[in-house]
């Protein structure tokens, strides 16, 4: 059974950082683009980061650009979310995701797996 389960989410204050991270059971995650989401009560999903099978290809939405850095280590099948400088606006549950593809992409559309989510709250 193909499974994503993230991890690592929690309260933290303004300013803070946090380590998501993404592992994958049931297939070999370094076949797969993994992108990260987030969605923020009343709004859209929304794409946050991506990185290619390789990990030498990332993307960054503008919003997080020089805060959040992507990287996965596939000999633990897990892609991780470093972020650093945490707003509030950057409350929300982030999800993981996986399309077996070369591009990156942060469009929610298009990604075959998704995990259940984590939730992400920064708040002093």
């Amino acid at each position: 059974q193909l499974q994503l389960v993230e991890s690592g989410g929690g309260l933290v204050q303004p300013g803070g950082s946090l380590r998501l991270s993404c592992a994958a059971s049931g297939f070999i995650l370094e076949y797969y683009v993994i992108g990260w989401f987030r969605q923020a009560p009343g709004k859209e999903r929304e794409g946050v980061s991506c990185i290619s099978r390789s990990g030498i290809s990332t993307q960054y939405a503008d919003s997080v650009k020089g805060r959040f850095t992507i990287s996965r280590d596939n000999a633990k099948n897990t892609v991780f979310l470093q972020m650093n400088s945490l707003k509030p606006e950057d409350t929300a549950i982030y999800y993981c995701a996986a399309v077996f593809r070369t591009m990156c992409s942060l469009q929610v559309r298009g990604y075959e797996y998704w995990g259940q989510g984590t939730q992400v709250t920064v708040s002093s």
